[in-house]
């Protein structure tokens, strides 16, 4: 019985590569956006589906481009479609490509969640969280955000940085009780911060 609930809980232990900055970051983010979505913020996937589409559309375009047989019969045909909708070329490709990573750039940036706001709120918005962990350091940085910063009910923006060290055990297994109260209570901290202050 006793080696059932030892299993159990090794199965659910997140443990990272503490000489690898990217694996660490991964564990944590994932851990962030569990934390989120349990603090009833439902995630935003428009984005994510945006991108996937937009790929997409480059992948079919990429291909017709570079399989479409075009017999003389089929010449004047293609010419028009070509001329009509201006898709079917490299030149397109690499437009669309372009706006792709234009999106990511612009609106995606480090973020790792978008969400809607939470049943039952008062401010319109949902949340951006972003994080850093920048190469050769052990600095993380948690930031959350408005996902409409231009709207009245949205909160002034929060960060966190402490170092892994804190929430990694030597052996790499994430301390999920340190990191669940740090991130909590950032969460925390954005919702004072988008309430509506009290007239004296």
């Amino acid at each position: 019985m006793e080696e059932k609930k030892a299993e159990s809980t090794n199965k659910n232990v997140k443990k990272a590569n503490l000489l690898e900055h990217n694996s660490i970051k991964h564990i944590l983010d994932e851990s962030v956006s569990d934390i989120v979505k349990s603090c009833g913020y439902k995630e935003d996937v428009r984005l994510s589906n945006m991108k996937l589409i937009l790929g997409t559309v480059i992948i079919v375009v990429a291909l017709v481009a570079q399989f479409y047989n075009k017999n003389m019969t089929d010449y004047i045909y293609w010419m028009i479609v070509d001329k009509m909708f201006g898709f079917f070329d490299y030149g397109k490709y690499v437009v669309l490509n372009g706006v792709l990573q234009l999106i990511l750039y612009t609106k995606e940036k480090n973020a790792i969640l978008f969400t809607y706001p939470p049943e039952g709120s008062f401010t319109s918005t949902g949340l951006v969280v972003s994080s850093k962990l920048p190469r050769f350091s052990d600095e993380y940085t948690l930031t959350i955000d408005s996902a409409d910063p231009k709207s009245i009910s949205a909160g002034k923006s929060v960060h966190l940085t402490k170092s892994v060290t804190q929430w990694f055990t030597k052996d790499g297994v994430l301390v999920e009780g340190l990191f669940w109260k740090d991130v909590e209570a950032l969460i925390k901290d954005y919702a004072k911060e988008g309430e509506p202050k009290k007239k004296k």
